[in-house]
């Protein structure tokens, strides 16, 4: 029998269910082989507290990633699960993104309380909220097109994991709401109601979502997709890696990740950019906000030009 396949995962609730999620593909398309999830604390995990998006800090890249890929170097892990919005664009020696799973839902979602005298009901909009409301999020990108929208909100730091979010969210009086993404909440099997109510294991009641199309908020990089990492030359790995796969969302995350690279960004840079296969096109979106006013472009081309796309892309925004 050959040897274990180790697959490498961050501890939080949400990557262990990414992390499973792969482990029953690889334990269907390959029942003759054992998979084991092999878990590592990185250093984005042990910065809970840090915060992310203060303007000036020059933060390390790979905060979320760098440990899984100290593992795969050291033959201690054969693939590490990642979100794809957090693994940089350039990725260490010897290593390389094998596969990109199936995207989920990119969109971000806007997550508030019921609450009657603030005027807050199913399908609030970020429009509707009052004058100088209270938003928490980590996100540059999204601190940047709420702002866009409406100047008057007040925008704070908010981390910690999606049940943590959203339990302050709950608990306290002085935040209005938060954002977070789709695809996230529907990984933990948290689940939207027709009449907009969040549900799940956890989830306090009396908890309001309203999608956040990107018309209105672009997503991130990768965002909804999942990346996995290998040994560049590892062929063993590389065959696992062919079957889970899915190239649609391959040629779109190319674009993606080719526009956040030619930008010189990583998963904290004020730019989002979403790419979608139309009619054997790719159309790509991109917003910037680095270096003085917003910039916004949107552009076509042939899906085997998906890298020429992002370059083009970041090539208009920084004109």
């Amino acid at each position: 029998m050959p040897p274990p396949i180790f697959i490498a995962s961050r501890g939080s609730a949400l990557a262990l269910a990414q992390s499973n999620n792969v482990l029953r593909q690889c334990r269907s398309a390959f029942p003759e082989i054992a998979f084991e999830i092999k878990i590592i604390k990185t250093t984005g995990d042990k910065l809970q507290t840090a915060s992310l998006s203060k303007e000036g800090e020059n933060l390390p890249k790979g905060l979320f990633t760098k440990e899984l890929e100290v593992a795969l170097l050291a033959n201690e892990a054969d693939l590490a699960v990642h979100s794809l919005k957090d693994l940089p664009t350039e990725l260490p020696d010897g290593l390389a993104l094998g596969a990109i799973g199936n995207r989920a839902d990119v969109r971000d979602v806007l997550i508030y309380r019921a609450d009657a005298k603030r005027g807050f009901k199913a399908g609030t909009a970020i429009a509707d909220f009052p004058q100088g409301a209270t938003i928490g999020t980590s996100s540059t990108r999204r601190k940047s097109q709420l702002l866009a929208h409406r100047p008057d909100l007040k925008i704070v730091e908010h981390r910690g994991n999606v049940l943590t979010r959203i339990e302050k969210l709950a608990s306290r009086a002085e935040l209005d709401a938060i954002v977070l993404a789709a695809a996230g909440l529907g990984r933990l099997n948290f689940h939207i109601t027709s009449d907009g109510k969040l549900t799940g294991e956890g989830i306090p009641a009396g908890i309001l979502v309203t999608v956040l199309e990107p018309e209105v908020m672009l997503p991130c990089v990768g965002q909804g997709a999942i990346g996995i990492e290998t040994r560049a030359q590892d062929e063993r790995i590389a065959a696992i890696c062919e079957r889970l796969n899915h190239p649609a969302t391959q040629h779109c995350v190319t674009a993606e990740r080719a526009f956040l690279a030619a930008m010189g960004g990583g998963c904290q840079s004020p730019v989002a950019a979403y790419a979608e296969i139309i009619g054997g096109q790719i159309r790509l979106r991109a917003v910037s906000f680095r270096d003085g006013p917003v910039k916004r472009g949107e552009a076509t081309r042939p899906i085997n030009e998906a890298a020429e796309l992002g370059r083009q892309m970041a090539e208009r925004l920084t004109q």
